[in-house]
């Protein structure tokens, strides 16, 4: 197999959904047209955030390899008239528009694309899980006339995932645009979260 030659290197390894995106948006810039950069990381979301990040931006995902726990991500920096500003979904909801459909005994349904481990120890009250990675394989669990609530972390993954529903033909997709990391409604979870004893 060929190597992969990449002009620079960016260590994301730890860091959490959003900030590869940040990182690599960052790194982006400052390299020249053409040139190849490998993303190092560890989360394993970041495949679908970086994916869809190219996608959206304009920039090409040239692939990942994985070694262990560790992804390399590849991409090239496209020229100035490959590039797209990235398209923001135009339809959303607050999480307080949110919170009070719940409140309202409304019959909300929401789709969490946050990976399993987030789920499994913060989540809206019957929320679905379906993370953004295996959403296109699993849109047929999903009704198309159902109006949708997405939500992930902080409002990014979500706004990708719309994005994918509304190509795929779902007319009542909302973004929950602050999402779980500003959540102050009721939640669901498996583990309580252990506080440290104060000294």
């Amino acid at each position: 197999m060929p190597e992969i030659k990449a002009d620079q290197t960016l260590d994301c390894k730890g860091l959490a959904c959003p900030m590869p995106i940040v990182r690599t948006k960052k790194a982006m810039d400052q390299l020249q047209a053409g040139q190849v950069i490998e993303v190092q990381a560890t989360d394993k979301g970041s495949i679908a955030d970086i994916q869809g990040w190219a996608k959206n931006t304009g920039h090409q995902y040239l692939g990942t390899v994985q070694e262990g726990d560790l992804l390399k991500h590849y991409l090239r920096k496209s020229t100035a008239a490959e590039v797209k500003e990235p398209k923001k979904f135009p339809h959303t909801i607050s999480n307080e528009e949110l919170k009070k459909k719940l409140a309202s005994g409304e019959k909300v349904k929401v789709l969490d694309v946050r990976e399993p481990a987030e789920y499994a120890f913060n989540r809206i009250p019957g929320a679905k899980s379906i993370p953004l990675g295996e959403l296109e394989s699993r849109m047929g669990e999903l009704t198309p006339e159902d109006e949708i609530h997405v939500v992930c972390r902080t409002g990014n993954r979500s706004d990708m995932a719309c994005r994918l529903l509304a190509e795929k033909g779902f007319k009542h997709v909302k973004n929950v645009e602050q999402g779980m990391s500003e959540w102050t409604g009721p939640v669901e979870q498996n583990h309580e979260k252990m506080e440290a004893d104060p000294l």
